[in-house]
């Protein structure tokens, strides 16, 4: 009877990349393609009892990997410019978008535990309380004023006005509080793509304002991402991404 193994849970096959990068500690730009590919099939191989759906995102990256092998094998290609072709480079650059992503999640999913903690409660002050005005006694309070002690208290009040305004700040503006319902948002994002069954990843950061309705969709993205109920494409860097409904 073997050895059962516990596998570490990976979230994809370029996760299980970053993961092999990060223990044999080479640079992700320089990858020893041959050793990383057979440490790969390694685990791939472990993986007989896994979910087809989630094998078989594994066993295409095994396909890349061993094509990029054999490549690495062959003479080096030669671009029309003089410039050496590098089989990995495709791979090395869906790793640095992944790990970005990656490490944006991280800092998201802070912002969401923080944000967790606040709390806001409506005013119950009753009506009596707000409505009282202490009584002004209006002989005590003039006293002996004369309209020339009246003239340098309007005077010092403007002159204490003028010097808490900061000739910096003052000219930034209003800043206004943003209050998001986490809670409505993720379902208005995730109705919103069953509903169209396709839009673009701008359209959807478009449909309502504020940073964090932005935040709070990219959330929601990677969640549905996750559970399987949506997929997403991009044809190259920096191009429109699509998302459609599963």
């Amino acid at each position: 009877m073997g050895i059962p193994v516990k596998l570490q849970a990976f979230e994809g096959p370029l996760d299980l990349l970053l993961h092999l990068i990060d223990k044999n500690k080479v640079n992700i730009y320089d990858i020893p393609i041959v050793e990383i590919t057979d440490q790969y099939m390694e685990y791939i191989r472990q993986m007989q009892g896994e979910n087809l759906d989630v094998m078989s995102e594994f066993l295409v990256m095994a396909a890349t990997l061993l094509e990029i092998k054999s490549k690495m094998l062959l003479p080096a290609e030669v671009t029309e410019d003089g410039e050496v072709e590098d089989p990995r480079a495709e791979l090395v650059q869906k790793l640095l978008e992944y790990k970005m992503y990656k490490y944006m999640s991280y800092e998201l999913r802070e912002y969401q535990e923080e944000a967790s903690f606040t709390m806001y409660h409506e005013q119950d002050i009753p009506e009596e309380v707000k409505a009282y005005r202490e009584p002004v006694d209006v002989g005590a309070l003039l006293g002996d004023l004369t309209l020339v002690k009246l003239r340098n208290v309007y005077r010092d009040i403007l002159r204490r006005q003028e010097n808490r305004i900061d000739p910096v700040r003052s000219k930034f503006g209003t800043l206004e509080k943003e209050e998001v319902d986490l809670s409505e948002t993720m379902q208005f994002v995730e109705g919103y793509i069953e509903e169209h069954r396709t839009c673009t990843f701008r359209n959807l950061l478009t449909l309502r304002r504020g940073k964090l309705y932005v935040i709070v969709a990219f959330l929601t993205l990677l969640e549905l991402m996750k559970e399987g109920k949506v997929e997403v494409e991009q044809a190259g860097t920096f191009e429109e991404i699509y998302i459609s409904a599963v």
